[in-house]
């Protein structure tokens, strides 16, 4: 595999742009006491430039995020009665879905399982691009040839227990930490070649690859090994591609802007009690910093 170690320049926006140029973009995900894993990654795809948001969540629990998320749609899909996203909303999911145009999945939906099930009834027919995070990647552990069967662009976001959860290369795997931790660019690829995916595998320096090329990430610091890090992430990603960035360049792009933003925070506040909202809102400098100069204003005869 080749190292790219350049990250891409952000255009200046169009004068005439209008939201629904910037991604319509879905996010699934939160459960009964995980409601702020799906607040921060909804809150993230705002910040990271998306043109319209709407979070899907269990019905019982949406006048909450909707209290919660000002600049975001919410709507409530059928729920089990631990108030987790129920299988039986499965066709209501993929009809909304198929109006996106990103699906961000994962974060906070919990390991029940028959929300499992219904992740794993979804992953094959969302026929949009789709980032897979968190709980998401849980229930696809015992079944990651599903990933095989999407025809569109499919990113995925483990940490590394995640990882080794999903890693099965055609079969079971005895995959160690310590292994991983010392091989993890070889297996990252791997997985990503079998799978057609893009994987963004979060370290302390995470690492990006789509099989042929790899980016390790230089930003971020210790603070941001906090809850809800991750989350955050997953929806920096997904707002890029809404932005019709490549898999490769939204993942390459969000991990910078991630880090970097949580470089922000560390200057200003310090690296202890560094919350992931924190991160949030720093976002747009962030982008700032990889923005190609604004063009000269026209002049009015």
């Amino acid at each position: 595999m080749q190292e790219v170690k350049d990250i891409p320049k952000i255009k200046a926006r169009d004068r005439d742009s209008h939201k629904t140029n910037f991604g319509r973009l879905f996010v699934l995900a939160g459960s009964q006491g995980m409601l702020g894993a799906a607040c921060l990654c909804t809150q993230a795809c705002m910040r990271s430039g998306a043109g319209l948001v709407t979070l899907g969540i269990p019905a019982s629990l949406q006048p909450y995020a909707a209290i919660k998320l000002t600049s975001a749609m919410t709507k409530g899909f059928a729920e089990t009665p631990e108030h987790t996203l129920s299988d039986t909303g499965l066709d209501a999911i993929l009809e909304f879905a198929e109006k996106q145009d990103v699906v961000a999945l994962g974060p906070g939906l919990s390991q029940h399982p028959n929300t499992q099930q219904l992740v794993q009834r979804l992953v094959p027919f969302i026929s949009k691009p789709l980032v897979i995070d968190a709980d998401g990647l849980n229930a696809l552990a015992k079944q990651p040839n599903l990933l095989e069967q999407r025809k569109a662009l499919t990113i995925v976001t483990p940490h590394p227990g995640e990882f080794i959860r999903i890693y099965k290369m055609g079969q079971e795997s005895n995959l160690q930490p310590e292994t991983l931790s010392k091989h993890r660019i070889t297996y990252a690829g791997s997985f990503a070649r079998e799978f057609h995916c893009v994987v963004v595998l979060k370290y302390a320096r995470t690492i990006v690859t789509d099989g042929e090329l790899y980016y390790i990430n230089t930003t971020g610091n210790p603070g941001m090994a906090n809850g809800g890090s991750g989350d955050v992430l997953t929806g920096v990603i997904a707002a890029l591609v809404g932005q019709h960035f490549s898999g490769w360049e939204a993942a390459q792009i969000g991990v910078w802007a991630h880090g970097y933003a949580g470089d922000l925070v560390a200057q200003e506040l310090g690296e202890m009690g560094m919350l992931a909202e924190d991160v949030v809102l720093r976002l747009p400098l962030a982008f700032r910093a990889l923005q190609q100069p604004l063009p000269t204003p026209r002049q009015e005869v």
